[in-house]
């Protein structure tokens, strides 16, 4: 593709050439079926992070936020994975403190089976 009458340096210039240049990324989604032609899935899972950003100004600290980081992604694995969040971190904190190192692959998201 080609840029043609189009004032250079103006708005419309750069977009163009912004997406020019990334012609290959845009149009991946022709050459493979599966994939889809927006990012709405992303964008639906980001929502949560950015409609909080001004609640998590006042974590308390840094280490608060980082913790509050760690839930939510917690959260958003299980949502990811299928599972009722509330269920997984509940089962994930009982099961955790006697979990064994070496089984605890088994307690993440994509592996989880709740007990009964």
């Amino acid at each position: 593709m080609q840029r043609q009458r189009v004032p250079e340096g103006s708005a419309t210039a750069k977009a163009v050439d912004y997406s020019l240049k990334r012609w290959g990324a845009l149009t991946r989604y022709l050459d493979d079926g599966q994939l889809p032609i927006d990012n709405n899935r992303i964008e639906q899972q980001i929502r949560p992070v950015a409609v909080g950003r001004n609640n998590w100004l006042f974590a308390g600290s840094l280490r608060a936020g980082k913790r509050a980081a760690v839930v939510m992604t917690l959260i958003q694995s299980a949502k990811l994975n299928g599972h009722d969040p509330y269920a997984y971190l509940k089962d994930l904190l009982t099961r955790l403190p006697t979990q064994p190192a070496s089984r605890i692959d088994e307690l993440l998201p994509h592996n989880w089976v709740p007990t009964i």
